[in-house]
């Protein structure tokens, strides 16, 4: 028997939590991305050589990819034991009060060694946070969403992201167009990291209005709930995990490569000014949006397989065109690179909201869905950064990197191929 469903106030209020709630956790992730990019190197690793601090960075962005996964079980385990809207309100406060502690965090000049190790610490507890926070929302969404619309109704926590990287970018714009060089490595990068703390205030006030879903709640009230959910699903569902994570490869090696890598790559080997490259970057993310919400309502029409074999096939292609566009030093071309990569993303992105939730059962559905999440993004967010900087390093060029996105491409489209289509499925 299906269960009730919320009204439309209350469905009102669980878009405006999922889209909140991931728009603050991913601005907190991006700021730290776009700090590894412009200013970290110098602020914990002065004592490395320019490119070896810039790969220390990126390594310490690496650990939060790292983290998610034990974030995922952590949060997956509680949310399918206790409930979706209590871990949603624990992920937000443990990562946005990460965050904080890492714009108050003493550099290496003044604490020494003592700060990068901080740095790591602080990095990986944004890591565990987020690992919680991404399959909550997708659950609240699609566990409320009325037949034939969950799609539609996942898609409010899928544009959290490019809402939260516009902020975090048009932050760093800002204090790049009104700080100095010395101003903005001194303290101004801080400032996107201290602000989190007002909007995560302004998160958990929404967070805490919403209600449980009433799937879960069904599942409670008859007793179908798991002792010890992940172990339930490694024995039943360990296969969809694998491949649930694989094809979520792509929409992490697209964005990380387009957002993380190309700006630090841009900045210091291209030339192109910090300014223009933020500024392009989120007019990328426009097109991440703006695919996002196309792919979104495509997949409760044509449903989620065929528009995600679509996006991972066009990318394959797009991996190979991107930096040659990227090399030209052309303003314009650069921005079409991004666009495309981005917009390619948001393709791919969308339907995943409702298509890794739909691939598992309520008992262990939080889990499921969180932990093929996360590690989706330790092959497809960690590595790309850090291949491209070692294929720069040594002498590869940006061809092979192209390369190395458009083989990610392909396995996200050769696990997508081996899923099985879920827009009919009764959750």
């Amino acid at each position: 028997m299906t269960p009730p469903l919320a009204g439309r106030p209350a469905r009102s209020r669980i878009a405006a939590a999922g889209l909140i709630g991931t728009a603050i956790e991913f601005y907190d992730f991006y700021i730290y991305g776009t700090a590894a990019a412009l200013v970290l190197n110098t602020a914990f690793f002065p004592q490395l050589d320019p490119l070896a601090g810039t790969l220390a960075a990126f390594s310490t962005f690496a650990v939060a990819f790292l983290s998610r996964p034990l974030g995922s079980a952590i949060f997956g385990h509680w949310g399918d034991r206790i409930g979706r809207k209590s871990m949603l309100v624990v992920s937000l406060l443990l990562m946005g009060l990460s965050t904080v502690a890492i714009g108050l965090l003493p550099g290496y000049a003044a604490i020494g060694v003592a700060a990068p190790t901080l740095l790591v610490l602080l990095r990986f507890l944004q890591g565990v946070g987020l690992g919680g926070e991404w399959g909550g929302a997708a659950l609240l969404a699609t566990e409320h969403a009325p037949p034939g619309k969950r799609g539609l109704y996942a898609m409010f926590p899928q544009l959290g992201p490019p809402i939260g990287f516009i902020a975090a970018n048009g932050l760093f714009l800002v204090l790049g167009a009104t700080l100095t060089d010395g101003e903005f490595a001194g303290w101004g990068w801080r400032l996107p990291f201290v602000a989190s703390l007002l909007l995560v205030l302004i998160g958990l006030y929404v967070r805490l209005k919403i209600s449980e879903t009433p799937v879960f709640q069904a599942a409670m009230d008859e007793r179908r709930i798991a002792r010890v959910p992940f172990a339930g699903l490694i024995r039943h569902q360990w296969r969809r995990v694998l491949l649930g994570a694989g094809a979520m490869v792509i929409s992490y090696t697209l964005f990380y490569t387009a957002t993380t890598y190309c700006l630090s790559y841009a900045t210091g080997t291209l030339g192109i000014p910090r300014t223009t490259m933020l500024a392009l970057t989120m007019l990328g993310v426009v097109f991440m949006a703006a695919g996002t919400i196309v792919s979104s309502a495509l997949s409760d029409r044509l449903g989620r397989r065929r528009v995600l074999i679509c996006a991972a096939g066009a990318s394959v292609v797009w991996g190979l065109v991107m930096f040659p566009l990227m090399e030209t030093r052309s303003v314009v071309l650069v921005g079409v690179a991004l666009a495309g990569a981005l917009g390619l993303m948001g393709l791919a992105f969308g339907p995943m909201g409702a298509f890794l939730p739909e691939l598992f059962r309520t008992e262990f559905r939080y889990s499921g869905a969180s932990v093929s999440y996360s590690l989706g993004g330790v092959l497809g967010g960690a590595v790309p950064p850090l291949v491209a900087t070692v294929m720069q390093r040594g002498g590869l060029g940006t061809t092979g990197i192209g390369i190395y996105v458009a083989v990610m491409a392909a396995l996200s489209l050769a696990c997508v191929l081996a899923l099985p289509e879920t827009l009919d499925r009764d959750l």
